[in-house]
């Protein structure tokens, strides 16, 4: 397997991935949709455009999982990281997320950035294997119209719903 930065001809290798990704954190709000293609070719120029740098994980041709990281200054951010299904569970990820890590030391950091949905069990436990687990920010906003909430989440002597 090979870890390298995507270029702009990994489009239709990689579309697929990112409109997968967007489908799995829809779950993560019970909502139900379709990969849109279309859209994730889009967003993928868009990384490229800002520079973002894509590592791709690929073998026999085939990409198995990325990593987007978006720089700011001197930190770095896990903008999105997927595996495929079929390719889990086989050190993909460790090997995409030690990228960001290397970028982040190259910058004098320590640490690389993430915003989690509470819910996704699988990065997190995937992240506090590797070390992270101190929670540095809440995203508080309004509830949204007609919007159903299916959780309640505590931080501290806090309640929230999700």
């Amino acid at each position: 397997m090979n870890i390298c930065l995507a270029k702009i001809d990994d489009e239709e290798k990689i579309a697929p991935l990112i409109a997968q990704f967007r489908v799995e954190l829809k779950q993560l709000k019970g909502i139900t949709s379709k990969p849109k293609t279309d859209l994730a070719k889009e967003e993928f120029r868009e990384y490229l455009e800002a520079e973002y740098p894509v590592f791709v994980a690929e073998k026999d041709n085939e990409l198995l999982g990325y990593l987007v990281c978006r720089i700011d200054g001197s930190v770095v951010w896990a903008e999105s990281i997927f595996v495929s299904e079929s390719a889990r569970r086989s050190g993909i990820a460790s090997k995409l997320y030690q990228e960001a890590e290397n970028i982040a030391r190259g910058l004098g950091g320590t640490t690389v950035f993430n915003w989690v949905h509470p819910n996704n069990d699988k990065i997190i436990n995937f992240l506090a294997k590797r070390g992270y687990n101190v929670l540095n920010l809440i995203e508080i906003r309004k509830p949204w119209e007609n919007e159903v909430f299916t959780q309640k989440i505590s931080v501290g002597n806090h309640k929230y719903n999700y």
